[in-house]
């Protein structure tokens, strides 16, 4: 337990104080948080040289209508601002991976499209990423209540 407000009568007035156990669970989130992309980062760029961000924008352009998407909804889909997601696009568009297009309804945006050989690196890298995903979390949640979790961390990403 923290040592900033360590009795229970010093919490402002109906918000009860962390448990141990409820300090142990934020505190051991705010390094996942941290941790996890890192590591995932680190076993892609390892076993493919393509770090998570490029993966997670082929990925979800692989998901969307026409394998297509505006820049700043991808950006919001893999979590980055438009800056550094328009610098992974380029990235990605010099290895021939993904285009970027005008978009028709929308003269001062573009889309990101992903390319037939972005569909085949993607397809080439998802084991790598299916086991780093198993091996640096899912295999840790052993018993616990999958449905229950996801729903609960939804709850607090909305």
């Amino acid at each position: 337990m923290s040592d900033v407000m360590p009795q229970q009568e010093a919490a402002p007035e109906g918000i009860a104080p962390l448990s141990p156990d409820e300090e142990a669970v934020v505190r051991s989130l705010r390094r996942v948080i941290y941790a996890l992309p890192r590591a995932m980062d680190a076993d892609l760029v390892r076993e493919q040289r393509l770090p998570l961000t490029e993966y997670m924008a082929l990925m979800h352009l692989s998901e969307a209508p026409e394998r297509q998407m505006r820049m700043s909804d991808l950006a919001v889909a893999c979590e980055r601002s438009l800056s550094g997601m328009t610098r992974a696009v380029y990235r990605l568009q010099s290895d021939g991976l993904v285009q970027r297009v005008k978009d028709t309804q929308d003269a001062r945006g573009w889309n990101a499209v992903l390319t037939d050989a972005g569909l085949a690196r993607l397809r080439e890298a998802w084991p790598t990423n299916l086991a780093s995903v198993r091996r640096r979390f899912l295999d840790h949640l052993d018993g616990l209540d999958l449905k229950a979790l996801a729903a609960a961390l939804a709850r607090i990403a909305s």
